[in-house]
């Protein structure tokens, strides 16, 4: 399926590993240019590196979006280096886990700077070009947290519901713009932190479809929240969880 963004361009956020690296892969195998950051420089350019081998002109910046000044220049060197961003991944790494009881307001302010002022930040240096072009793609990589809260990721949790106000709100602002805001929001997928921490088949007991999540997956249905076929899918959170979620309206 030809989803009809070839020579767009995309700034994917802590793009370096995990699913915002397969949602980076994704968007390069559709013939989108792409920047990405990380924290680490090493793991940036041998990601970068990985992208050029399916598409051409994917460049990495090494930022740290605990920042909100880092997220927002993040943004603008991808827009220096591509010559604009027409879609924005908003993503970054999670919170430690933590129960009411464990978790102190410094968790809480940081989870906060982490997960939703950083996507604040890098949408309002991303989405007034969006709208001055009339097109635009924004999706927000949260949590199932966000619409189930999980108990131990107290401070995760409580970040990601506020992102997904955030864009929820946002998308309503810019629908007549031809900007679509979204969020996908995974459940456990296979990526390394997963593969590190073994026991991967004792948790797919517990998901209905009985395995996890496979990110390069992942990363597809971020490229067709993208896509011009998408064009009419705006302020919705899209569960990519294999069934886990237990709520009605997920």
């Amino acid at each position: 399926m030809d989803l009809g963004i070839a020579g767009r361009t995309a700034a994917v956020a802590a793009g370096s590993a995990g699913l915002g690296l397969a949602s980076a892969r994704a968007l390069a195998a559709e013939g989108v240019r792409v920047a990405i950051c990380g924290r680490d420089a090493d793991r940036v350019e041998a990601a970068v590196a990985g992208l050029n081998e399916i598409g051409d002109g994917a460049v990495g910046v090494v930022a740290d979006l605990s920042s909100t000044d880092e997220a927002t220049r993040f943004v603008e060197e991808s827009e220096s280096a591509l010559g604009s961003v027409d879609i924005l991944v908003a993503n970054a790494g999670g919170p430690p886990p933590g129960t009411f009881a464990s978790t102190d307001l410094d968790a809480y302010r940081a989870a906060l700077e982490l997960n939703l002022l950083s996507t604040v930040a890098m949408c309002r240096a991303a989405v007034p070009a969006m709208t001055e072009r009339g097109w635009g793609r924004v999706v927000a990589i949260t949590s199932i947290g966000a619409k189930e809260p999980l108990g131990n990721l107290m401070a995760s949790s409580v970040a990601r519901a506020g992102v997904t106000s955030f864009v929820k709100i946002l998308s309503r602002e810019v629908a007549d713009k031809g900007v679509t805001v979204n969020s996908a929001q995974p459940g456990l997928h296979l990526t390394d932190r997963v593969r590190h921490l073994g026991g991967a088949g004792t948790l797919a007991e517990n998901i209905p479809a009985r395995f996890i999540g496979d990110p390069d997956d992942f990363g597809a249905a971020v490229a067709f929240l993208c896509s011009r076929a998408a064009r009419y899918i705006t302020g919705t959170g899209l569960l990519i969880d294999g069934g886990t979620s237990h709520g009605l309206f997920g």
